[in-house]
């Protein structure tokens, strides 16, 4: 069941906005979502909150420094998702820049799995001899993995933005805005934009000593791009800070200022930079570079964003988009299953979602998990073989039940069930033995029912309510276009009632419309839905500017639609 509501929003704030100079619909836009202070909205690097406020980025700040000036060997260890290609892809640019010899290395997923484990850390130093090891989008769960090298006596910088559990790993600094003391008013950076802050802490550090001025030190806005690719495609709450982010790197993209890479990848995806949206990023350039972290290594994603050959840059995004392409044809193929499989419990009928099959891939079932989540609105764990009798699970979840809170109680109720675990609210991963995935699924359940109600279990999309006819122009999406819109600060959608004037269906799954508000009458397409709609319906929908032809015309892009 989906529900259509109307985000509520305080007047008077909206009318101070408007007052302010902002758009009057962008005003009570802005005020249901929050925010209530004009300053908000600044784009500004220098709105940026200081790095002064990030726990012990001072620390690492002289550590990093002084490991430069000595000339130690630093190496880079990432994660194999968007955000850890880019916050590598940073570390290594922002660092060569700022003087560092540096490396970097990326687990194969399928053979050593997430984070900095021992075995990690031995690979390292067969392969690459480090004095230091950085962490990037990993590593605060790492506490074994650090123990290794500390061990072996190389010193572990930990950045990293997700939850630690009770015990931190014994590493010699750990920037993390989520760790325990730590005062950061924005909770919501990536991966990439801590590391990304610990450049701009060294780079105070080393101008300080004397190394740089304003006007010799590397211009690290360079790696803006990067920075805001890696935030939306991590799916963080885009907060003010993040906003600022995204907002600098999609200007330096509209600009034609990116890195090879990016370029690319852009191309390869047939979207065009200079109209570069967080929709591009999310769901056109983050998935490319996703996809070799799924299927084959992100060490080909992390070439194509440090890689200065335009050639060669493009060379690598028509891989990418192959792998991508592979991707996608698994990733329908398991859903097929997996909705085969759903057919016998009927998920109306629990709070949760686990699903198995032998078939699977390791990489595509984050994936997966994600579009069962949209389908049932339910908490949803898909998992696929990881050999030797285990199974790794990737879990997706809803609004209200925080995933890896429910792993970690349902392993405090069943401590043997659940090998390791890791994750934040909305996505979770684990491992478990494959005969335990009854049990496991059972324990999930109990712990569903336990925190989530009927009403939880209803998808509610919430829309901005009526746009005024006014609006309905090319020249107001843009206005909207040009703002920076994601998770935790979501994009308008508006909801009205139309007469449906007509009707089809485009390649057997896509409705294609014309609606009638108030004598005019407006294009709007369905996508994925081809059931028709009664003769009236209460619509809700995004505006789109459809070109076609050489000719760009308002289209409504339906999200949901009830009849009246």
């Amino acid at each position: 069941m989906t529900r259509i509501a109307t985000r509520p929003y305080p007047y008077r704030t909206a009318e101070l906005l408007r007052q302010s100079g902002v758009h009057p619909v962008l005003a009570r836009l802005y005020a249901a979502r929050g925010l209530t202070d004009v300053k908000e909205l600044s784009s500004d690097m220098t709105a940026l909150i200081a790095p002064a406020g990030l726990l012990h980025i001072d620390a690492a700040a002289g550590f990093l420094a002084d490991a430069i000036d000595a000339r130690k060997k630093l190496v880079i260890v990432a994660d194999y998702d968007c955000d850890g290609a880019t916050a590598c892809a940073v570390a290594l640019r922002g660092l060569r820049a700022l003087g560092a010899r540096v490396d970097f290395i990326v687990p194969n997923r399928f053979e050593y799995g997430y984070g900095l484990t021992p075995e990690i850390v031995a690979l390292t130093a067969k392969e690459k001899s480090p004095d230091i090891i950085i962490t990037v989008d990993n590593g605060i769960a790492s506490i074994d993995g650090v123990a290794e090298a500390n061990r072996r006596g190389i010193d572990v910088v930990v950045t990293d933005h997700h939850l630690p559990a009770d015990t931190l790993p014994a590493a010699r600094v750990i920037v993390n805005p989520n760790q325990p003391a730590c005062g950061f008013p924005s909770k919501n950076l990536a991966g990439v934009g801590v590391m990304f802050y610990v450049l701009l802490a060294l780079r105070a550090e080393m101008r300080r000593r004397g190394i740089f001025d304003a006007q010799t030190q590397p211009k690290l806005d360079a790696l803006l791009d990067l920075v805001a690719l890696g935030t939306v495609a991590d799916v963080v709450k885009l907060d003010a800070n993040n906003r600022i982010l995204v907002a600098q790197g999609l200007k330096r993209m509209r600009a034609g200022r990116m890195q090879p890479g990016i370029a690319a990848l852009f191309r390869a995806a047939g979207r065009e930079a200079r109209r570069a949206t967080p929709f591009d990023l999310g769901f056109a350039l983050g998935p490319r570079l996703n996809a070799a972290g799924r299927l084959a290594d992100m060490s080909l994603g992390i070439e194509c964003l440090t890689t200065d050959d335009e050639g060669r840059a493009w060379a690598i995004a028509q891989q990418l988009d192959e792998i991508n392409r592979e991707r996608r044809t698994i990733e329908a193929d398991m859903q097929d299953t997996a909705l085969a499989l759903l057919e016998a419990i009927n998920p109306k009928d629990s709070a949760t979602i686990s699903v198995f099959d032998a078939s699977w891939h390791q990489g595509v079932i984050g994936i997966v998990a994600s579009r069962l989540k949209d389908k049932f609105y339910r908490p949803t764990i898909t998992f696929a073989p990881a050999g030797d009798g285990w199974i790794k699970g990737s879990g997706r979840s809803i609004a209200g039940f925080h995933l890896r809170d429910a792993l970690d109680l349902v392993s405090k109720h069943a401590p043997t069930l659940i090998d390791k675990f890791g994750g934040h609210a909305m996505a979770a991963g684990l491992t478990i033995r494959a005969d335990a995935f009854d049990s496991f699924s059972a324990a999930f359940e109990a712990v569903g029912r336990e925190w989530l109600d009927r009403s939880q279990l209803e998808r509610v999309l919430e829309t901005d309510g009526p746009l005024e006819d006014a609006y309905f122009t090319t020249q107001f999406i843009e206005v909207m276009d040009g703002q920076v819109w994601g998770q935790g600060f979501a994009p308008p959608v508006f909801c009205d009632e139309f007469r449906v004037v007509n009707q089809r269906v485009l390649k057997e799954k896509h409705l294609k419309l014309q609606l009638e508000k108030d004598g005019r009458r407006y294009d709007a397409i369905w996508f994925g839905h081809a059931d028709a709609l009664p003769d009236r319906a209460r619509v809700a929908y995004r505006l789109d500017a459809n070109e076609f032809n050489g000719v760009t015309r308002v289209q409504l892009l339906v999200e949901h639609a009830e009849s009246i």
